[in-house]
């Protein structure tokens, strides 16, 4: 099941590694280039609900088998393309295979383990996809000297043959309840909420639109949101469920891990257009440079889960919070003159924490979770994820235009303010899990 995720991230590390070279063969801003990343989470978080139904009426296994072909060709179109707006609808075909690819990767993953031994299950689901943003800025830089950008898409290729074939030889079939009739007023309803918002949040403070069509998009925005909730809560089987927001750990680590999302989506945005254009680095330098954020990541995994065994969720999880933002600010002191080792060093401290958070937040979503609403859960999850990481991207993107002025040149200097800014979202988790019970997920501790 993990390559889906392996797929997944190492598209979204690699292009984001690439953003410099793709903005100089297109003839286009690195800033303009972004929508190539967040077209692929807007489209995401748009089909993402339709999965867990798709997954219950047709089969788990099914549903991820023909995702990752769809999710192949759209790689291979990407590969393809000679023009800004072919490679994002390119994305945006990415984007169909891919909500309902990770999703039930995750999904097939937590129905077949048992809630005590979940923390590992997800710690193991994980540590494969770690190879793939670890491989992805290096693997680009490589890819960019020696060949083309366009192989960033195509080695995806053999890997999803390979996931395929393997999936139909291990992975058993699932027994579902018939989910009913499909949700289509709650789907659209929620698709052209998550198009709005995510579409407004791509355009504030770029001068794209006036004031008066940003504040008719946000109206519109905020009506078809209204009416979604409304018809979330009135139906008996909707698209999304979002009573499962009544769970205090699911509803704490949705919001939680949503604030952390904004600071470690950016990553793959900020530090090419840091190493790359801010200190003039090759694209193979920042690539291996890049690695240090995987290195910690990996790192997490083998002490993450006994961490979390030893002083629960709630101290694991605020302490993670802390140490994350402390190290999502640290780049602002990056110059010309900075030692390449206290640059890994930060990247790996980052990405250690954010990886040890992840792996408590995760699973402390599924701990009030019943095995009927795993689906459920899983899905609604996703869609935050996803619209999450959106905004971080934007946010992003609109603290570098900020910095950076209309002619969008851009110096070290204009870094810092996107840095402080992510840390400081981060910082806004800590509250989220000071509410929540000191034994919360106690039940999902292997206490043997």
């Amino acid at each position: 099941m993990a390559s889906a995720l392996f797929m997944d991230l190492l598209d979204t590390s690699a292009l984001g590694a690439a953003l410099p070279t793709l903005a100089r063969q297109f003839h286009t801003s690195p800033l303009q280039l972004k929508f190539a990343l967040t077209a692929y989470l807007m489209t995401m978080a748009v089909f993402v609900p339709a999965s867990g139904w798709l997954a219950d009426r047709y089969g788990a296994r099914r549903v991820f088998v023909n995702a990752v072909k769809i999710y192949l060709l759209g790689s291979l179109c990407c590969g393809l393309s000679d023009s800004v707006s072919m490679l994002v609808a390119s994305r945006v075909l990415q984007g169909v295979g891919g909500a309902m690819m990770t999703p039930v990767a995750r999904l097939i993953v937590v129905a077949t383990t048992p809630r005590a031994r979940l923390v590992h299950a997800m710690n193991a689901f994980t540590m494969p996809a770690v190879v793939g943003p670890l491989l992805g800025p290096p693997l680009a830089g490589l890819l960019l000297e020696v060949a083309s950008w366009r192989w960033i898409f195509f080695i995806n290729l053999p890997v999803g043959i390979l996931g395929i074939f393997t999936v139909l030889r291990v992975v058993p079939r699932l027994r579902h309840v018939h989910p009913g009739r499909f949700d289509l007023t709650g789907f659209l309803l929620a698709a052209f909420t998550i198009m709005t918002v995510v579409g407004l949040s791509e355009t504030v403070g770029t001068g794209l639109l006036s004031t008066g069509e940003q504040l008719a998009i946000f109206a519109c925005a905020a009506a078809g949101g209204v009416m979604f909730v409304l018809h979330a809560l009135r139906s008996k089987a909707p698209m999304l469920d979002l009573r499962m927001l009544s769970k205090g750990t699911y509803r704490a680590s949705m919001l939680g891990g949503s604030l952390m999302r904004v600071s470690i989506s950016a990553t793959p945005f900020l530090f090419p257009l840091l190493f790359q254009i801010g200190l003039g680095w090759s694209p193979v330098r920042s690539g291996f440079v890049m690695t240090g954020v995987m290195l910690g990541s990996i790192l997490a995994r083998f002490g993450g889960t006994f961490t979390i065994q030893r002083i629960g969720f709630r101290r694991a999880l605020l302490a993670t919070a802390v140490l994350t933002a402390i190290a999502t600010m640290m780049p602002v002191a990056f110059r010309d003159s900075t030692p390449a080792i206290f640059i890994v060093a930060t990247l790996v401290a980052g990405g250690f924490f954010r990886a040890a958070h992840f792996v408590a937040a995760s699973a402390l979503a599924f701990a009030e979770v019943l095995p009927a609403e795993v689906s459920k859960a899983s899905t609604l999850s996703t869609v935050i994820q996803q619209i999450s990481m959106g905004f971080g991207i934007s946010l992003a993107g609109l603290t570098l235009y900020l910095s950076a002025g209309e002619s969008q040149r851009l110096t070290v200097s204009d870094f810092t303010l996107s840095f402080v800014a992510l840390g400081i979202v981060t910082l806004l988790s800590v509250p989220v899990y000071l509410a929540l019970d000191r034994n919360a997920g106690a039940n999902m501790r292997d206490h043997s």
